[in-house]
């Protein structure tokens, strides 16, 4: 009999996978918690090393900007120090103070000594200057004086029972031209000593690495690293590679031997030990901080107490950041201009094409390292500035920006501006001087041409006279023949006075292209003069394609003058026929050289060493300028003055000034 509604029993298959499922599933829950209670561990295990390794890797990086920023203090001091030597070299006792102030601000500074441009040493401080320079200083020096900026040297010195040492190579230039140069030795040990705070050199051995990786300092005030915790910094210092290495003290977290006693202790003790790593993690990152604090405010004060204006741009162009000393330069808060983008309110309408130009150069990536600008104040008032522009560069080496250091330099130009003037002043009292001692000489030489022009002019007179009372025609050649002679005589007495008021009149200075050949020709009617009461022969010699010089005409005949009336005055005892003059000139080498060449007696060497000096003569009446006055005028125009014995008797004096690009030779 069938039951219609009796539940059918299921396969035997299908008990038997049931059966399967209820006991697979229990197991697999089992084997995933004892994965996860040995999963754990070893997770804990790889995180803790990972946030150690990070952690590294952190303060090694803070570490390094540390020491980086340490170093660049001391550089400004040095580029500070170094403007001040060219352009106002201080006292020997203010010179001692602020080497001492460099010490005090700097432990790790051991020398600083200060070269001239012939390399002789100007002034020590600290450990006694090194007889010759270091191999690896020398080196860096070839650089500095080729990219003219300051170059560290490889870290030299080291053994294994002393720490190396590094030098800072700084040129120094003054109108272009080599003046010298500063070279601070630094003592690694010491930079590693005073800098590393003593909380990361407990929990770290840290060393410094050279080029070939050898240590040169090292600091383990926790022992030895255990080489698990490791990381590598390079230091970014111009022109030397000194690697950072930090080796933690610290050993790898070891996994607990009875995993499930383990678990267990880890399961009871997580909320603890957790609490206990964040309240360690927020002790030492607020440790970080307030040592990042401490670290922010000196470096504000040191900003603060700069004279020297600094100002950040990012990419755009927009400013990031002002210290004081710029706000002063500019006239204003840093709240109206942080964050502003050109055009700045302190740009002068004057230069604005400039200003708009470089920000096009600052958008494309290229800067004006450095130049010379105006800005202006909301009073109106102009600040001649000198800016230096640097790209801001990340810690992962991206270029977020620009730095600029501004400097005020107001009073360098007044001083210019005071010393051009009395230069000026200078020049012309020379060129009075020198007219008051050729006046004999132009009475002498106007007289000829006055009574030529007075007995020409007499005998028409006659001649008129006679035809009168004769009743004759007037001879109309002879009479148009004496006019003519009185007119050429007449010219030659004006070309003598217009030289003389060309020469003597007080003007500004004005460049512009100028032939060589136009310039002797200018003063050759004054020189013949001279030559002729001296009795001696005057000879030019110029080739006929001599390019332009860029120069103030005026300047240069006052040269030629005062040195060819130098070489007739040499000439004084020599043989009236060997009494030659000789005026050559030459290009080669992209500069044009003029020599005035005679046959005098010759320079002494004696004489030689001052012979450019201010108030030095051999003569008993002279004012002993001339020379000065001469060398002033030819470096004014970016040129050179220089003497050298004559082969056949006498003296040469040459001055060569850079040609100027033309269209033709103007000769």
């Amino acid at each position: 009999m069938k039951f219609p509604f009796a539940q059918q029993p299921e396969p035997a298959g299908a008990t038997e996978r049931a059966r399967s499922w209820r006991w697979l599933v229990p197991v697999l829950l089992v084997l995933l918690f004892l994965a996860v209670l040995i999963w754990l561990p070893w997770q804990a295990r790889q995180m803790e090393a990972n946030e150690r390794q990070e952690q590294l890797i952190a303060d090694t990086l803070w570490v390094e900007q540390t020491l980086r920023f340490e170093l660049a203090r001391s550089e400004e001091a040095l580029a500070s120090l170094g403007s001040d030597l060219v352009s106002r070299p201080p006292s020997p006792q203010v010179l001692k103070a602020r080497f001492q102030q460099m010490f005090n601000n700097g432990h790790e500074l051991v020398r600083i000594v200060w070269y001239g441009p012939d390399g002789a040493v100007l002034a020590n401080h600290g450990l006694d200057a090194p007889a010759a320079l270091p191999a690896p200083t020398r080196l860096a020096a070839d650089v500095a004086g080729a990219t003219r900026r300051g170059r560290y040297s490889e870290a030299y010195g080291a053994t294994s029972a002393t720490s190396g040492m590094i030098d800072y190579y700084l040129p120094l230039y003054a109108g272009g031209r080599l003046a010298g140069s500063l070279v601070a030795t630094y003592s690694l040990q010491v930079l590693l000593d005073e800098t590393v705070p003593w909380w990361f050199a407990q929990d770290n051995a840290l060393t410094l690495l050279d080029r070939n990786e050898r240590a040169v300092a090292r600091r383990a005030a926790g022992g030895p690293g255990r080489g698990v915790y490791t990381h590598q910094r390079e230091l970014d210092l111009p022109g030397a590679l000194v690697v950072l290495s930090t080796n933690s003290v610290k050993r790898a977290p070891q996994l607990l031997p009875n995993l499930l006693v383990g678990s267990v202790i880890v399961l009871a003790l997580g909320l603890v030990l957790s609490l206990g790593s964040l309240w360690r993690h927020i002790s030492r990152t607020l440790a970080a901080e307030r040592a990042l604090r401490q670290q922010m405010a000196f470096r504000t004060a040191m900003e603060n107490s700069l004279v020297t204006g600094l100002r950040a741009r990012d990419l755009e162009g927009r400013v990031t950041y002002v210290n004081r000393a710029f706000c002063e330069i500019v006239g204003l808060p840093a709240e109206e201009v942080v964050g502003k983008k050109p055009p700045m309110p302190y740009w002068a309408p004057e230069v604005m094409l400039d200003y708009e130009e470089r920000f096009r150069g600052v958008l494309s990536g290229n800067i004006t390292p450095q130049f010379e600008t105006v800005f202006q104040r909301p009073d109106g008032v102009r600040v001649p500035v000198l800016v230096y522009e640097a790209p801001l560069v990340d810690a992962d080496g991206r270029q977020t920006g620009w730095m600029s250091s501004i400097q005020d330099i107001t009073d360098r130009k007044r001083a210019e501006e005071l010393n051009r003037q009395q230069q000026e002043k200078l020049e012309t009292s020379a060129r009075l001087a020198t007219m008051g001692e050729m006046s004999s000489m132009l009475a002498h030489e106007l007289n000829q041409p006055l009574a030529a022009i007075s007995s020409y002019t007499a005998g028409a007179l006659n001649v008129l006279e006679r035809t009168g009372q004769s009743g004759e025609p007037v001879n109309s050649g002879m009479l148009r023949h004496a006019l003519e002679q009185a007119r050429q005589q007449a010219q030659r007495a004006g070309q003598i006075i217009r030289s003389v008021h060309e020469f003597v009149k007080k003007r500004e200075p004005r460049r512009e292209p100028v032939s060589i050949r136009s310039v002797v020709e200018g003063v050759r009617a004054l020189v013949e003069l001279q030559a002729r009461q001296a009795g001696a022969t005057l000879r030019v010699e110029l080739p006929p394609q001599l390019p332009p010089v860029l120069a103030d005409r005026v300047m240069l005949e006052q040269v030629l003058l005062n040195l060819t009336r130098n070489a007739i005055e040499a000439m004084v005892d020599t043989p009236v026929a060997q009494r030659v003059l000789r005026v050559a000139a030459a290009h080669a080498d992209g500069m044009v050289t003029v020599s005035v060449i005679d046959r005098g007696h010759g320079i002494a060497p004696e004489v030689a060493a001052g012979l450019f000096s201010p108030f030095y003569s051999t003569k008993a009446e002279g004012m002993g300028m001339g020379l000065s006055i001469c060398r002033t005028a030819i470096e004014f125009h970016g040129g050179t003055l220089t003497h050298a014995a004559n082969p056949d008797g006498g003296t040469v004096f040459s001055f060569a000034l850079p040609a100027q690009a033309a269209d033709g030779a103007l000769g």
